[in-house]
């Protein structure tokens, strides 16, 4: 049983005979935040309209499932993978503005030996939620790739990443990288298209046919922007590919970005 943008309380009770067992559903909603699941049991008198045999204890069962359960509006799932020498400024704007808009964002390391510990671009260390291995067994609506220096050539060395991106660019879905990126980690393997952007740095913008000037380049299923700068409008982006553009214009208003 689902609901859609509220919880359900379900409560049950069930009545219990020598010769039967009858449950009864009461059903009401609640607009509550609460995103986790609660399940909680207690002994509680029985109902005098349930009151078959009011000698025995009736059991009332409340279950509570938060929107984010519904089956017909499940989170976007959100790959960011990072390693060190990431661009902190980048990563953290992308995953915050992604979050905002209810997506569920994955930080993963392409750090070796499962090290889930990244030291950035500027000294700032932040702890992936698991290693580029376990992200590569699982299905994704979007990968974004900050960028940053050595971090981006980590990116384009880490083979389970470039295959992932390669399978994600094959099926249509979304990718998108910033700064460094689309020229360091993704056009050696030929996932930048005509006219995209990067960091306006001559060695990047050479790695791109005809580089945009643009803060932020969509083609297709590809979304690249030129760096911390530019960062949030490019997060904006990405989640107007992924919520529509009203979601993302109320999501910039919300953070006061003129896009």
């Amino acid at each position: 049983m689902w609901c859609h943008q509220n919880t359900i309380m379900l409560t049950v009770a069930i009545l219990r005979s020598s010769s039967s067992l009858t449950a009864a559903f009461n059903i009401r909603n609640l607009n509550t935040g609460n995103k986790s699941l609660l399940f909680s049991s207690k002994k509680v008198p029985a109902l005098s309209a349930f009151d078959f045999n009011p000698t025995k204890t009736q059991t009332r069962t409340i279950l509570r499932m938060s929107s984010s359960s519904n089956i017909q509006e499940t989170k976007k799932k959100i790959l960011v993978p990072i390693a060190d020498g990431s661009e902190e400024i980048e990563t953290t704007c992308i995953q915050d503005t992604l979050v905002r808009f209810g997506g569920d964002v994955i930080l993963a390391s392409v750090n070796g030996s499962g090290n889930l510990i990244c030291e950035m671009s500027r000294g700032i260390k932040i702890l992936a939620d698991q290693t580029i291995d376990d992200a590569s067994k699982k299905e994704w609506d979007c990968i974004v790739l900050p960028g940053g220096m050595p971090g981006a050539e980590h990116m384009r060395d880490c083979k389970t990443l470039i295959t992932l991106l390669k399978k994600q660019n094959n099926e249509g879905k979304l990718y998108a990288a910033i700064c460094a990126s689309p020229a360091v980690a993704l056009a050696p393997h030929g996932l930048t298209k005509k006219g995209a952007t990067c960091y306006p740095a001559p060695a990047f913008r050479d790695a791109i046919e005809n580089a945009s000037d643009d803060d932020v380049v969509t083609q297709e299923n590809l979304v690249t922007s030129q760096g911390p700068g530019t960062s949030l409008k490019f997060a904006l982006q990405i989640g107007e590919q992924l919520y529509g553009k009203d979601k993302a214009d109320e999501i910039a208003k919300a953070m006061l970005v003129i896009r």
